[in-house]
């Protein structure tokens, strides 16, 4: 009978105690598999978010909060900058430098029963010309791109349009701030949604900047005539319609530019070096305004403020598997006393101190193994059960096969700790006295 079998034979004697410690290994494995591909996924998306363009020019202020209210869509928006700002992107000083400029007017939102999303005031290339994640491009799952010249077409991110019940023909009307109290505008037409991005733009309704403009309170006060070069013809930019239509097909006069205003600017430049000059010269021009790099920006956030917890959160559920460790040794050494008549047995056939020493260490090492293969694998089915709600709630797209390389260290950790908690009931084992315990001496 090998070392195994033996093993094996005094788990299934003690198979309560047996299935209690791998459980609770289960549960502490099970509790660091969800931290680690939590956390793995949470910040593979923060940086996904972050990419498809060079940097972000908005007002001045924290470039964390121009980040997170531009890309995250969260929390309030910096003070606007002038609309002449975009202007030298699109065709203006830094034109030469500049593949695609995208407008972001933010400030209104929807409310939908218990979920609010951020509406987005935008042009249409923002879905034809960048490239979410940096390498794929948008997809509609229904219905199309909004129309340059419709300026009251919307397009909605797929979580946006199922947890408010919206649909490619329905209209909605956003609200003048970001709280459910503020004053209602006048409708939008959903014209497309989005295929899932795994981004915080699935959280978001897009409308066209032309509408956006046209709302009750998102106008400049007119300038006087002498400070506009061009009001006969409002927008002087080539690109802009000269006229729009409402949804029911009338004519509407765009807002002239002097009026006009944006919260940020996606930019993505020709080449990465062109970038960094550009945005070197915008931070140094003292305009009011400033370029962040949203990848830096969510490098140092994630570093600074996610990386600790996530230290935090795995030192918890380590203190949970090591609990588990000392259990495994608790029960194992527990139980030596009623085996000693066992191990002089064994002894007397023959076996050597080393290999009873063996034994009791390779069982505390298989209650270790089992419990964190059961673990890995419950870890993995709760991810998977969670899924729906996580990503429901917050964007983030769970998976239950999801594996972080870190799982890899899982094993041998364990492997490790099993044989450090069964090294105090092997040498129990080891020092067994033969004599006494065969003749039932205590």
């Amino acid at each position: 009978m090998n070392y195994l079998t033996i093993a094996w034979r005094n788990m299934r004697e003690r198979a309560l105690a047996s299935t209690l410690t791998g459980l609770s290994m289960a549960l502490g494995v099970a509790a660091v598999i969800c931290v680690i591909v939590i956390h793995s996924v949470a910040v593979e998306q923060f940086e996904q978010d972050a990419q498809g363009y060079h940097f972000i020019v908005g007002g001045t202020g924290g470039p964390t909060e121009l980040v997170l209210s531009t890309v995250y869509h969260l929390g309030k928006p910096l003070y606007p900058v002038a609309y002449e700002e975009y202007r030298h992107f699109v065709d203006g000083k830094y034109a030469p430098y500049t593949e695609v400029a995208i407008p972001y007017c933010l400030g209104d939102s929807f409310v939908s029963g218990d979920h609010k999303f951020r509406v987005v005031g935008t042009t249409r290339d923002l879905f034809e010309r960048l490239l979410y994640d940096g390498t794929t491009s948008y997809a509609f799952a229904k219905g199309r791109n909004f129309k340059q010249d419709h300026f009251f077409e919307a397009v909605v991110g797929s979580i946006a349009a199922a947890q408010g019940g919206l649909k490619v023909g329905d209209t909605f009307h956003p609200t003048h701030g970001l709280g459910a109290e503020g004053d209602k505008h006048r409708a939008f037409k959903i014209v497309g949604v989005l295929e899932p991005t795994s981004t915080a733009n699935d959280r978001a309704l897009f409308v066209n900047a032309e509408g956006f403009y046209l709302l009750a309170g998102h106008a400049l006060s007119a300038k006087p005539a002498k400070e506009t070069s061009k009001e006969n013809n409002p927008l002087s930019d080539p690109s802009a319609p000269a006229i729009g239509y409402d949804n029911a097909g009338n004519q509407v006069e765009p807002l002239p530019e002097s009026q006009r205003e944006v919260t940020s600017i996606l930019v993505l430049c020709k080449d990465p070096m062109r970038a960094f000059a550009l945005r070197t010269t915008l931070n140094k021009s003292g305009s009011g305004t400033q370029a962040v790099a949203p990848t830096e920006v969510v490098t140092q956030f994630l570093d600074t403020i996610i990386g600790p917890v996530r230290v935090v959160l795995l030192v918890l559920t380590s203190l949970i598997v090591l609990v588990a460790a000392i259990g495994i040794l608790v029960s194992i050494y527990n139980s030596m006393s009623e085996r000693s008549h066992d191990i002089a047995v064994m002894r007397a056939l023959g076996a050597s101190r080393t290999a009873v020493q063996a034994i009791v260490l390779l069982e505390s090492v298989l209650l270790a193994l089992l419990g964190g293969l059961a673990g890995i694998v419950l870890g993995h089915v709760m991810i998977g059960i969670a899924s729906p709600f996580v990503e429901a709630r917050t964007g983030v797209a769970l998976h239950m096969f999801t594996f972080d390389p870190l799982e890899l260290t899982l094993i041998p950790g364990l492997i490790l700790l099993a044989t450090l908690a069964g090294i105090l009931p092997a040498i129990t084992a080891y020092r067994t006295d033969v004599a006494k315990a065969l003749s039932g001496v205590r």
